[in-house]
């Protein structure tokens, strides 16, 4: 499947619009919510083919987030990325119990994230 919209979770505008800027550029349509109960209404209606999920925000967390999609059986087959300043192996390997398909340490490097997508569209 093909993945062209994608939702962008993350409660700093600065990393909102870094994320949306090189999506944009490169032919994606980008959603974002400030927030993972935002996040959750918006999947609901938007129906995103792949979500980049902060970890680090108020309220819930990106991991709690992350597996409460993973757990939905209407939206359990959306990929989640998650983006995130912790960058500790075991915050990664727990990232990935949550759900997520795969995990970047910010500041995200444009040509890795592209890459992660092309992976996910592809399998």
């Amino acid at each position: 499947m093909a993945i062209q919209n994608i939702l962008i979770v993350d409660d700093s505008p600065t990393e909102r619009y870094y994320l949306s800027d090189i999506l944009i550029k490169n032919g994606f349509t980008v959603t974002t919510a400030e927030n993972g109960e935002a996040a959750l209404a918006q999947i609901k209606v938007q129906k995103p083919e792949l979500i980049l999920m902060d970890v680090v925000m108020p309220g819930a967390n990106g991991f709690q987030v992350t597996r409460s999609i993973a757990r939905d059986p209407e939206l359990a087959n959306v990929p989640i990325i998650i983006c995130t300043s912790k960058n500790q192996e075991t915050d990664r390997i727990w990232g990935l119990r949550q759900g997520a398909r795969g995990y970047l340490v910010k500041p995200v490097d444009a040509e890795t994230l592209l890459e992660k997508i092309a992976a996910l569209s592809a399998s």
